[in-house]
């Protein structure tokens, strides 16, 4: 049923399509409603899990050495902490192109969202060779650390390490293989607590027929706009890691 607002019109527009044009805003009033639903229930969850142990990762320091720096330092002035789990571990002649162009957009939100919150990418190459790429590939905002040394991928489903077999076998991953994944986690910290708030499970849900991974779309500005397009963003495209 058609909400009641009143309505666009574009020059030389037919009526059949602004009629299929107004049912499909509908749709999108209705998604957008959804995805603020789906918001407050993020942001309404218990309590997560407090964190087993103070991590140690590794960062370029001021000095432009390697040093090495515990989670709760990552903090800062914040009260919460994002973590991407970027797929580009020392087995990787280059990294993963998906992460990557993700990556390139994070960048430039990286200049914003730390007003609100830390954000850091991770990934298990040496802190040195993923200082290197991202002064190649010309991030200026996005800090990246190297989880080399520590366990936090496999806690925190930055690889695959914790998969049940069940899990395996809905993906088809190889049952004693390790390989890294896209994970986004959010942390919380009150006072000297620190606690897992969220983990974006859906990076690891099955995929519905004819869809890629799809697990932060929601981040993800180029599928976005390509979802805008007459082509969409088909089956036949996927982000490189150079042109």
């Amino acid at each position: 049923m058609a909400e009641e607002f009143a309505r666009m019109a574009f020059p030389n527009e037919s009526p059949d399509y602004r009629k299929a044009r107004n049912a499909l805003l509908d749709a999108e009033v209705a998604l957008r409603r959804q995805t603020e639903a789906v918001a407050a229930m993020r942001r309404a969850l218990p309590p997560g899990g407090e964190l087993p142990e103070d991590l140690v990762f590794e960062r370029i320091g001021a000095n432009f050495r390697p040093e090495r720096v515990k989670l709760s330092e990552l903090f800062g002035e914040h009260s919460t902490l994002l973590l991407y789990s970027y797929m580009f571990g020392p087995e990787r002649d280059s990294p993963c192109p998906g992460c990557t162009h993700l990556l390139d957009c994070v960048d430039g939100a990286a200049r914003h969202v730390p007003q609100k919150a830390a954000l850091y990418a991770v990934a298990k190459s040496p802190i040195a060779r993923l200082a290197a790429w991202a002064q190649a590939r010309g991030w200026q905002h996005l800090q990246l650390l190297s989880t080399a040394g520590n366990d936090y991928d496999a806690r925190y489903y930055g690889d695959t390490a914790a998969l049940t077999p069940a899990m395996r076998a809905e993906r088809g991953y190889p049952e004693s293989k390790v390989s890294d994944e896209p994970m986004l986690n959010v942390f919380v910290r009150d006072g000297e607590t620190i606690r897992h708030f969220w983990g974006s499970e859906l990076v690891f849900a099955p995929e519905d027929p004819g869809q890629n991974h799809r697990g932060l779309d929601f981040i993800d500005p180029v599928w976005g706009l390509l979802d805008t397009t007459p082509e969409g963003r088909g089956m036949d495209f996927f982000p490189k890691v150079n042109y």
